[in-house]
């Protein structure tokens, strides 16, 4: 069987790493690397691989069967729309989407082409969801009763810098999609959502920042399910040093671990790994063989609400610089990754923890 013609656009940042995996599998036998797209000139390509500035033009010319997109967030919904309605399928990097009007709009054209849209939310490729979800349904942990996610990484001021939307909420008067919750960390949210796998009925955020940018760079988010489950997330780009995310599901008789970067679930003293798929290769075996895609499109609506009511909310509450640690390389926040544990422990707000830098906090 011939390999899956594959295109790339956006090949610097991030892009890297998918530059990377489309090698892998192609030493495999299971792509080709048809073409990439970006404005800039991208150095190291093999010589097969095409080059192009128009994306609408690349997939016509390579018969590009495949287009992963990892461009800025705001340019998600247009470039989804072109490669769809130029014949091909799409890998859609997280989040999938700015706003959630875009998202509908990609759904809609993925279901008006017929054409398959998977989102790049690599940790959803994990056996460790489903296994979780068995446990819960086999009562392993009686009735559940919220699930906690946190995370809480470091970040230098080069991060805000490297391009013009990060750290924005706007760019140029386009929503962004940037933020704790909905980019560096959007897997926190979308991993808890997935464990729980109801839908998202209501959505609560507080929105902070320590770095002088627009967006949120520390937040928490409570998320009310329909099955009466409770989802919270606290993030923040402001730790002293990179802490694995996680999430606890708690029951009534027990509770469940999962450090999703590490797809390693604890329970009673146990702890598991489990094996992850590759979401381009698993795109690559539902066009060839039929397989389920493991995150289509329609999966992360409820990460789409979650991202829309950061949104929609006020712009983030300013935490004064006496409540942090000001260095010549990044802000820090002393203590943030406890105070996201708590959260994830308590299900609770950062303001019903009563964090000093807290809405509640403020005289």
């Amino acid at each position: 069987m011939e390999p899956v013609r594959v295109v790339l656009a956006g090949a610097h940042g991030h892009g890297w790493w998918h530059l990377s995996n489309v090698r892998r599998l192609a030493e495999a036998g299971l792509v080709r690397l048809a073409g990439v797209c970006d404005v800039r000139p991208v150095d190291g390509l093999p010589e097969s691989a095409e080059f192009s500035d128009d994306l609408v033009e690349l997939i016509g010319r390579t018969g590009a069967e495949v287009t992963i997109l990892c461009t800025p967030i705001h340019t998600h919904a247009e470039l989804a729309e072109k490669a769809l309605r130029a014949g091909s399928h799409v890998l859609l990097e997280k989040p999938p989407a700015a706003t959630y009007a875009d998202y509908l709009r990609i759904v809609a054209l993925a279901e008006e082409t017929g054409l398959a849209c998977q989102v790049g939310f690599q940790s959803l490729g994990s056996e460790a969801i489903p296994a979780i979800r068995r446990m819960v349904a086999e009562g392993t942990i009686g009735r559940v009763t919220g699930i906690g996610a946190a995370g809480a990484w470091e970040r230098p001021y080069s991060y805000y810098d490297r391009v013009p939307w990060a750290g924005r909420r706007e760019a140029g008067g386009v929503p962004t999609g940037d933020g704790v919750l909905t980019n560096p960390l959007a897997h926190a949210t979308a991993t808890a959502l997935a464990v729980s796998g109801a839908a998202v009925e209501n959505v609560e955020v507080e929105l902070y920042r320590a770095n002088a940018i627009e967006a949120d760079d520390t937040s928490c988010a409570r998320v009310r399910m329909d099955d009466g489950t409770t989802v919270t997330v606290a993030a923040s780009l402001c730790a002293d040093r990179r802490h694995e995310p996680y999430l606890i599901v708690h029951g009534e008789r027990g509770r469940i671990r999962l450090t999703y970067t590490e797809d390693r679930v604890e329970f009673a003293g146990t702890s598991v790994v489990h094996p992850r798929t590759d979401l381009l290769e698993n795109l690559v075996a539902h066009l060839r063989d039929g397989a389920e895609l493991l995150v289509p499109l329609e999966r992360t609506a409820g990460f789409m609400r979650v991202l829309e009511a950061v949104r929609l909310a006020p712009r983030p509450l300013a935490i004064p610089d006496v409540f942090q640690e000001v260095g010549d390389e990044r802000r820090v926040l002393p203590r943030i990754a406890e105070v996201t544990a708590a959260s994830a422990e308590r299900l609770a707000l950062y303001s019903e923890l009563r964090v000093p830098w807290s809405e509640r906090a403020r005289p």
